[in-house]
């Protein structure tokens, strides 16, 4: 069966949509560099990638770690473990909560600042 990188790069672009993932942050994360995570989000070029690759990025999706690879050879992919699926909607969530406390820092030493407070 030939490989279907159109379908792994459906996959990919729909759970970062659903997860609200940048490419950026989809490479970073994942740590899948920028220029692939774009070539295969974009279906660019088709070539071998690393297992390690299409891993990373399945994991980083809140995927099974075989999914990627399941739907590049046309096979059903497995289903992810509930458990890591509930610690990656966790860690998302922890990192938002992080981003508006960082938010929040920051305003604080503005207005003391322009309160001679600091």
């Amino acid at each position: 069966m030939a490989e279907d990188w159109a379908a792994v790069a459906r996959v990919i672009n729909e759970r970062a949509d659903i997860l609200g993932l940048r490419q950026r942050e989809l490479a970073e994360r994942s740590q899948v560099s920028q220029a692939i995570v774009r070539e295969l989000q974009l279906h660019t070029v088709e070539r071998r990638r690393s297992a390690r690759t299409l891993e990373a990025l399945s994991v980083t999706l809140g995927l099974h770690p075989q999914h990627l690879d399941a739907v590049l050879n046309g096979r059903t992919p497995p289903l992810p473990d509930p458990v890591v699926s509930r610690l990656d909607s966790l860690e998302r969530r922890v990192a938002e909560i992080a981003t508006v406390l960082d938010g929040i820092q920051a305003d604080l030493r503005a207005v003391l600042r322009n309160t001679g407070g600091e």
